[in-house]
């Protein structure tokens, strides 16, 4: 069933042509990510979906009688209302049902008012509803109802609006950047949701793992053509290579047949026969075609890191508070050459307070912060770049001066930087207020990385950066010789770039663990679920890996092995489990799995006897 079509949509900003010429459409149970390079004009088609802006020409068709639901980056709302009357302002019927009996519960003595709400709620089977409701404001951190909206932070803004989207149960849901000011522990919630509510999305993410999980076809724009893969990001990597492969081969053979021809074409007399024009009309299709060239250009990082010290950063006895809000608590942590940690935890434990603890534009309240005297800090906050009015893209970067020092005593100069970062010759002289939300981040990564630093701290950097610039920064990073500290949602971005975690727990408790995002999880999740009854239990268990590690060297290394054996045989568990909902398995058959999957498990159990040994040991 046809949801969705886009009929040869074109959008031009004066001399700048968007897009032209673009068709696609959404059918029922798609799930369908839209990629694109930043400033191509993913925003733009999403606006014109959601009636925010219209095309220069083509048309959008909706089918008659579906709900439709957007989620953008900037929802407007009335600032007067409360969290709950944002919600039932909704048009949703079941809305009003619920709110009409939770009214009536408040005045229990008008018992016909109460009963004739009750039976609305019977008849239209609105017991669940609510509760689904609840849940999704509660998952979502919403829980404080009778808040006014005038006073919530922009990212419970955004995920008021995404709560609203979900609730009224839509046909078809259209998000733009569904992670951004989401947490870990909401996104994993989001993903699980997506995956049981037959839902129809088309999407804009960034998130590589969010469209791996849950997307089951990509649409790319590349080039000013749009791309079909009927797969999730994985088959599309691997089919998109396969396409750009193929479509140098034809290139290069184009540019073979083109000097042929063009050698007919000089030899050719002024008269010519029928067949000759044939042939002269075939010439300059082949001449387009070896012509075409493929504008993939790459961000180039390239800096002159300053020498770092053996002294870099010490933590000794660190307490911060607000107020009754335990922030750190005798923390105390002594940073090494070319550490890359990544900081995780819920929002509102304190992580950007330790950040700006590090960099010293916060002082504890009590102990000590020792800065080494080469670092040099490298700070790219989620705030992003001040836009100055007026303000012009190449006067950003010479504001840091004309050329810019590279390695080995070269310089560059500052137009010759901006295009290693995408930015051309003209573009350049745009005004940065005119730039794309992608365009600014990469940008403001620019003024960071010229100023040489040696100890990068980088607050949400994948937020608004397309898939492109995020590989290269992937990349960059991975050689990158100094310190880095991650704070990202993004998990296959803290995967690739982290070593081990810092992971804020709430009342000041930081456990360091030795590996990335998915070993977390896989570690979380083979725990049992220990009673919250005494903070100290908690510590007991923190990891803690430090020059004081009683762990051998080969003990150390079993103990990693075992963290990624144990993530694997969580997946091969789940894939037999998965197995047993085949209603067609014979006797035999479930025999097989029962013994296979019990197998799994004791593996499984002798693994974590093991892991617990060890870890007893390195915290002895």
């Amino acid at each position: 069933m046809n949801y969705l079509t886009v009929e040869n949509i074109a959008k031009s900003y004066g001399e700048l042509v968007l897009f032209e010429d673009l068709s696609f459409s959404v059918h029922k149970d798609q799930k369908i990510a839209f990629v694109a390079k930043n400033g191509t004009g993913k925003t733009s088609i999403l606006n014109i979906l959601s009636g925010d802006d219209e095309p220069d020409s083509g048309n959008i068709v909706y089918r008659k009688g579906i709900k439709v639901s957007f989620l953008s980056q900037d929802p407007k709302f009335d600032n007067k209302l409360t969290v709950e009357e944002t919600i039932f302002a909704s048009d949703n019927p079941i809305l009003k049902i619920i709110h009409d009996y939770e009214k009536a519960l408040l005045n229990p003595e008008d018992t016909e008012t109460y009963q004739k709400a009750f039976d609305a709620m019977e008849r239209h089977q609105a017991w669940d509803f609510e509760t689904q409701y609840k849940q999704i404001l509660f998952k979502l951190k919403l829980e404080n109802l009778s808040q006014k909206v005038g006073l919530l932070s922009g990212g419970q803004k955004k995920r008021l609006s995404l709560a609203n989207a979900l609730i009224n149960k839509p046909d078809l849901l259209i998000l733009d950047e569904p992670t951004n000011h989401l947490d870990l522990e909401m996104i994993e919630w989001l993903e699980a949701f997506f995956a049981k509510e037959n839902i129809t999305l088309f999407m804009v993410t960034h998130d590589r793992y969010f469209l791996e999980r849950v997307c089951n076809e990509i649409i790319e724009l590349d080039e000013g053509k749009l791309y079909s893969y009927k797969g999730n990001y994985s088959y599309y990597l691997e089919k998109r290579d396969a396409r750009i492969e193929r479509e140098a081969v034809e290139t290069n053979k184009a540019k073979q047949l083109f000097k042929t021809e063009l050698e007919w074409m000089r030899r050719q007399p002024k008269a010519r026969t029928t067949k000759s024009k044939s042939r002269i009309d075939d010439f300059f299709e082949i001449k387009h075609k070896a012509h075409q060239r493929r504008k993939d250009y790459q961000v180039q990082l390239e800096i002159n890191m300053e020498r770092l010290g053996s002294k870099i950063m010490e933590f000794h006895n660190v307490s911060k508070s607000f107020k009754d809000k335990v922030i750190l608590k005798g923390f105390d942590y002594t940073f090494k050459k070319g550490e890359r940690v990544g900081i995780i935890g819920k929002n509102g434990t304190g992580k950007t307070t330790f950040l700006n603890i590090l960099t010293q534009t916060t002082k504890p309240d009590s102990g000590k912060v020792v800065k080494g005297n080469t670092v040099k800090f490298g700070y790219y906050t989620q705030s992003g770049i001040t836009i100055k009015p007026e303000q012009k893209v190449i006067d950003v970067i010479r504001e840091f001066g004309d050329y810019i020092p590279l390695k080995k005593g070269r310089q560059i100069s500052a137009q010759q930087l901006l295009e290693r970062f995408l930015f051309s010759r003209k573009k350049q002289y745009d005004f940065v207020e005119k730039l794309s939300g992608g365009e600014r981040k990469r940008l403001y990564l620019c003024t960071v990385l010229i100023q040489n630093p040696n100890f990068l701290i980088l607050d949400e950097p994948t937020n608004d950066l397309d898939i492109v610039t995020l590989n290269v920064l992937e990349s960059f990073l991975l050689d990158f010789p100094g310190c880095i500290i991650v704070v990202s949602h993004d998990r296959y971005f803290m995967d690739k770039v982290v070593d081990h975690l810092f992971v804020f727990k709430g009342e000041g408790a930081i456990e360091d663990f030795p590996g990335n995002y998915s070993d977390y999880r896989v570690y979380e999740d083979s725990q049992p679920v220990i009673s919250k009854t005494s903070e100290d239990k908690k510590e007991n268990t923190s990891w803690k890996q430090n020059e004081a590690s009683k762990l051998s060297f080969n003990e150390e290394k079993e103990l990693r092995n075992i963290e990624s054996k144990l993530k694997s045989l969580a997946y091969d568990k789940k894939q037999l489990e998965d197995k047993f909902l085949n209603p067609e398995l014979s006797q035999e058959d479930i025999n097989t799995l029962s013994e296979e999957l019990q197998g799994i498990i004791d593996t499984i159990e002798a693994k974590e006897e093991r892991w617990f040994e060890l870890s007893e040991k390195l915290e002895g």
